[in-house]
């Protein structure tokens, strides 16, 4: 319990004001000794504290469940708590990811309500090893394997991830501790996720294989990665000209943006590792979905600008299409 307390007092002594805070909360393990300590660590700082928890509507008994976690954060002394139903059904992608779209923003909504500082999400470092290996598995780049951020904003709401460095056995030890008892989500351990295929055999056989510390090294090769991934950001973002840089931002020589399109001059100069996320975060500025965006149309941007052979346009997500006409990546017709 104290490991989930020290970790909980720590995030919110990094918030910039005293406003109120929200704990996202399904009932499980994790989430509820998240909430516990976060009861226990904002009545001590004098900071307000509030609950969440999203009904996803996808199991039997979903909304009894939900009551039940909003009553006992009302008796906690959670001031406010929702019981927030969600409809899946419908959304773009597979089950895991339409409910996290509609998990967040039921949560980002709740947060914009209440005029909320933060939302507390209850991801723990086995959470972030799964994540490593989920990335790893479809190939994804020093982002993908960079896992989740300790903190990230989501439609202008921080989301903050306390218990990154807190393992799951220690949340259950705290539930314990304390005498609650944690809902066990039958999603998570369903054969037909993959995160619950990684968590009941992928991990279980690196660690029989290799040791006790792949989880740690997993967590900490996500922490590094992290570090990496948003230097070469901040490159990406000084070379399209972002305003107001931070102080500590890397400047560069020449940046790439020319008029309504990109300089592929300026573009061919650029370290690949930079270029690519400049492609990127154009690609998202014109309009293309970052959820739908993948590496496979990031090369075929960087191929108008490194294999450029006077082939036609490149279709992006969301009927964006951007072409090389006069030295420059323009968005075309």
């Amino acid at each position: 319990m104290a490991a989930v307390r020290v970790a909980v007092r720590r995030a919110l002594a990094g918030l910039p004001s005293a406003g109120p805070v929200l704990v996202a909360c399904s009932g499980g393990a994790d989430s509820l000794a998240l909430a516990a300590a976060t009861a226990f660590v904002a009545s001590r700082l004098g900071r307000p504290a509030g609950l969440v928890t999203v009904d996803h509507g996808l199991q039997a008994g979903s909304a009894e469940r939900a009551a039940a976690v909003a009553g006992w954060a009302g008796r906690e002394g959670f001031d406010p708590v929702e019981a927030v139903p969600v409809t899946v059904a419908g959304r773009p992608g597979g089950p895991e990811a339409a409910a996290r779209q509609a998990r967040y923003q039921a949560l980002t909504a709740a947060a914009r309500r209440h005029d909320a500082v933060a939302v507390l999400l209850g991801h723990t470092r086995d959470d972030q090893a799964e994540t490593v290996l989920l990335a790893l598995a479809r190939g994804a780049g020093p982002r993908g394997l960079a896992g989740m951020p300790a903190r990230r904003e989501l439609q202008g709401v921080p989301l903050l991830r306390p218990l990154l460095d807190v393992s799951r056995a220690q949340t259950r030890d705290a539930c314990a501790a304390l005498g609650l008892t944690p809902w066990q989500d039958p999603h998570n351990t369903d054969p037909s996720y993959a995160r619950a295929r990684v968590r009941a055999d992928a991990l279980p056989a690196l660690v029989a294989a290799l040791g006790d510390g792949v989880v740690d090294n997993l967590a900490r090769t996500a922490r590094l990665l992290a570090a990496d991934t948003a230097a070469l950001d901040d490159l990406a973002a000084a070379a399209l000209g972002a305003p107001q840089p931070r102080p500590d931002r890397v400047a560069v020589d020449r940046p790439v943006r020319d008029g309504g399109g990109l300089s592929v001059v300026a573009l061919a100069g650029l370290p690949g590792a930079v270029r690519s996320r400049v492609l990127h975060a154009w690609a998202r500025e014109l309009g293309a979905p970052p959820g739908a965006l993948s590496h496979r149309h990031v090369d075929a941007l960087d191929a108008l600008v490194t294999a450029w052979r006077g082939q036609g346009a490149t279709a992006l997500p969301g009927g964006v299409r951007v072409g090389r006409r006069d030295g420059r990546l323009v968005p075309v017709d």
